[in-house]
């Protein structure tokens, strides 16, 4: 009988650093050709309700994210796990905070690889869904004495502040503006659904590392076009592949003022020490994260494991 995992059984399995210890053994899967992913997909109706759908495949599991968004009912996540020995159906995992852990993973791997080991502030564009996780990746590879946090509506990022220094145990403060929030930190982090840039790369300091999380649409962006295609040393992303087709960040500029090449080298690469993720303490570092079926693969795997070890879910 196939498994039924439940938010609150993610949540009372999986950590923050596990998180990001899985989502790096993505990304060494990839690497070393062990891991295939699909990008995602997506079936767009007149109502305004989007189904998205993106597969990837591991040595002992493989299977599917799906999700529905809707402006009036939100979003709705699942995966569903199989076994890649046999392809018998393992489990279904309601995955609304599996995602989100997982994508704040993807930036804590980045981070612990790509910005400066002394990195000590962090400032955060965004006070939603996945901002908080952002915060816990990054405080799980690095030792931070100060976070600030902007976001459009005073209310919102104030509350922010106190959950999550109460939360982290960490010196959380809101900004009253981006510019505030960036300028002199260690790493930046963008959480929004901003179409046009949340920053100007005037404000980054030397050395700073950037994580761009909040679009996977080609028509919006988050960061500007001179930081991608100018400023920053190195630009990663999750998947050359799938940034091309949903990376506004990185396309929309060469649409604009068409540069030599693509920006993006892939993350996977600088994981398994292909190529550096930083070269001085000078560079400023990108990474631009749109979200990989292989990354959720790996954590379900590890929560369908723990769930059929502490006899959590139900068989259906």
């Amino acid at each position: 009988m196939k498994l039924y995992l439940s938010e609150q059984d993610v949540l009372a399995t999986l950590t923050m650093a596990k998180a990001v210890e899985l989502v790096e053994g993505a990304f060494r899967s990839l690497a070393n050709g062990t891991a295939v992913n699909h990008p995602r997909r997506r079936v767009v109706l007149p109502t305004g309700s989007v189904l998205h759908y993106m597969a990837a495949g591991m040595v002992e599991y493989f299977g599917i994210k799906v999700y529905s968004t809707n402006p009036t009912s939100g979003a709705h996540f699942e995966v569903l796990l199989y076994r890649s020995e046999d392809g018998v159906p393992l489990a279904t995992i309601e995955a609304n905070h599996l995602g989100q852990l997982r994508t704040g993973a993807a930036s804590g791997v980045a981070t612990k690889f790509m910005a400066r080991e002394d990195a000590a502030t962090a400032g955060i564009i965004g006070s939603g869904f996945q901002a908080e996780t952002q915060l816990a990746a990054i405080a799980a590879v690095r030792q931070l004495r100060e976070v600030r946090v902007w976001s459009r509506k005073k209310d919102r990022r104030e509350a922010f502040a106190r959950h999550c220094a109460e939360k982290f145990g960490l010196n959380v403060r809101a900004v009253d503006s981006a510019r505030e929030c960036v300028e002199g930190v260690d790493v930046v982090v963008t959480a929004t659904s901003s179409r046009e840039p949340v920053l100007e790369t005037a404000w980054l300091a030397p050395g700073t590392h950037v994580n761009g999380s909040g679009s996977n649409w080609a028509d919006r962006r988050e960061l500007p076009a001179d930081l991608i295609y100018g400023r920053a040393s190195i630009v990663a992303v999750d998947s050359i592949e799938g940034a091309k087709m949903e990376s506004g960040d990185l396309m929309l500029p060469l649409l604009e003022a068409p540069a030599d090449a693509f920006a993006g080298v892939e993350l996977s690469a600088i994981v398994s020490g292909k190529i550096p993720g930083r070269m001085n303490a000078d560079e400023v570092t990108v990474f631009k994260s749109n979200g990989l079926a292989v990354e959720d693969i790996a954590v379900a795997g590890y929560l369908y494991e723990q769930a059929v070890k502490r006899g959590l879910g139900r068989r259906a």
